[in-house]
């Protein structure tokens, strides 16, 4: 497979210089795969939980934004029962300038700060907006449950 010279730099870039609490690792038989382990940000409900995602870079990357879903299962108002995220990077405002380092980043601070007001998981939303402490307990579950 001719992966882009774009593709290779990104990859040697992300295996030789990682972002702190992300592990990327580029599938053995396809380049355009990737194995991600994103660590739960301090002082988040995911604190202390190691998430598996994958990420695949279609045919017209860096046109086209990265395939990315989280294949640990994780409570989260930005991220459904089928692991896709709801992230603007990664439909409507994805551009060429950026990295799958910056998807990553973004994921990562997604952790951080979920938002409620653009949801993908619905009900899950709907309890971070009635009663914040009761999502945030229940996400600290799924974290233990899920991703330890």
């Amino acid at each position: 497979m001719d992966l882009s010279r774009r593709i290779q730099k990104e990859t040697l870039r992300l295996v030789k210089d990682p972002v702190q609490g992300i592990r990327v690792v580029p599938d053995e038989s396809n380049g355009r795969y990737f194995h991600v382990v994103i660590s739960g940000p301090e002082d988040s409900p995911f604190e202390g939980g190691r998430f598996k995602l994958e990420l695949f870079l279609p045919v017209e990357y860096p046109m086209a934004a990265p395939k990315v879903r989280f294949i640990t299962r994780i409570y989260h108002p930005n991220v459904d029962k089928l692991g896709r995220i709801c992230l603007d990077i990664l439909k409507d405002k994805w551009s060429p300038a950026l990295q799958i380092r910056t998807v990553l980043l973004s994921i990562q601070a997604l952790l951080s700060a979920p938002n409620p007001d653009d949801p993908l998981a619905n009900d899950v939303a709907q309890l971070w907006k009635t009663d914040e402490p009761k999502a945030l307990r229940t996400a600290r579950e799924w974290t233990k449950l899920h991703a330890k």
